[in-house]
């Protein structure tokens, strides 16, 4: 039979798009040895979870699951009640883009607000608080927020610690979707403590496939407490993994030698390339700061389709012919060098 080849590629659609660092596939292949009890219950996963306390503390709540579409759930469902809703950005990955899956699993509503470069602020949190004790109205719960944002940008500390402390204020909770939680870290020069418990954060899904893992992330719960229930709607979401040890070890790695700074940092070292390249190109605009590893760029729309022809991408909004182009750990200079030959090309016509 006749074996298709495939060439390698590389895409800038996507940091899912990218392989597995060889790092993880070293530690998949040092896990896949002889048996281990299933669920969690195994060496494998009880080191990973030292690994999330040497970086974060030891009075933490560690989960895994298989995708940030469940740990993001998960978080929220942990701590709300039906009649309850969550603050969160009107580009919010929870809002956009998980099929409804928050509120159909928390039950609660979900409240957009309007963003400033992908960032929720403390006037708009403050003006949604509204209706508290009115049994008409769903009572505010929790602040999700999104870290690198949806656009690529980057909340400051002090923006994240006044959300926090506004929420906490009131009884509520800050949720951090962290899904480049690595590539924020790394922009700001903080380690991953001081990127999220220090500031406030009370819940965080950990992202760990688009910094180089093959599959997987995490739930992190600062306060204990907040996770009582954790296992039960973890099983019932169908979330937890029998063969736990291949998620765990994957993250014990991107927790060793800095394996997760150094991929983030490559990625968003990447980035910065490419918006320099790509300003130099006449009919190409970066619409917002390039802080992590993505890059905006409103292009003509005639050149869309034929860049397309060369390079999957995704529109972001498309009646502004605004385009995302992402970078990942394995980006190289040459990847970029020859992007931006293309890019070129079809902005030219």
């Amino acid at each position: 039979m006749e074996q298709t080849s495939f060439p390698p590629a590389r895409s800038f659609a996507s940091d899912n798009n990218a392989g597995v660092h060889p790092e993880v596939l070293e530690a998949i292949a040092s896990a896949n040895r002889g048996h281990v009890v299933a669920y969690g219950d195994d060496p494998y996963t009880r080191s990973a979870v030292k690994k999330f306390e040497e970086h974060f503390g030891g009075d933490i709540a560690v989960f895994f699951t298989f995708n940030g579409t469940g740990a993001n759930v998960l978080g929220l469902q942990a701590l709300t009640r039906s009649f309850q809703s969550v603050l969160c950005s009107d580009y919010a990955h929870i809002y956009t883009d998980e099929c409804g899956a928050p509120e159909k699993h928390t039950g609660c509503k979900l409240i957009p607000l309007a963003q400033q470069d992908g960032k929720i602020t403390l006037d708009s949190v403050r003006h949604a608080y509204h209706g508290i004790g009115d049994e008409h109205h769903s009572q505010p719960r929790v602040i999700s927020i999104t870290q690198s944002t949806e656009m690529g940008t980057v909340y400051r500390p002090e923006e994240i610690q006044a959300l926090a402390h506004f929420a906490h204020e009131r009884g509520m909770f800050l949720h951090l979707d962290g899904a480049r939680i690595a590539n924020a870290a790394a922009s700001l020069g903080q380690n991953l403590r001081q990127a999220t418990r220090d500031l406030g954060v009370d819940v965080l899904s950990f992202g760990g496939t688009k910094n180089g893992i093959l599959g997987g992330e995490a739930v992190v719960f600062f306060e204990p407490q907040l996770s009582q229930d954790f296992l039960y709607l973890r099983k019932q979401s169908m979330q937890l993994a029998s063969k736990m040890r291949f998620i765990a070890a994957q993250f014990e790695a991107l927790l060793t030698n800095d394996l997760w700074r150094r991929s983030a940092e490559q990625a968003n070292r990447m980035a910065r390339l490419l918006e320099k390249e790509v300003s130099r190109i006449s009919g190409v605009r970066v619409v917002w700061e390039v802080e992590a590893n993505g890059v905006f760029a409103q292009i003509p729309r005639h050149s869309i389709e034929k860049l397309k022809q060369h390079y999957f991408f995704y529109m972001w909004i498309e009646e502004e012919s605004i385009v995302r182009w992402m970078c990942s750990f394995d980006t190289t200079e040459e990847d970029i060098g020859k992007f931006v030959e293309v890019v070129a090309d079809a902005v030219k016509g």
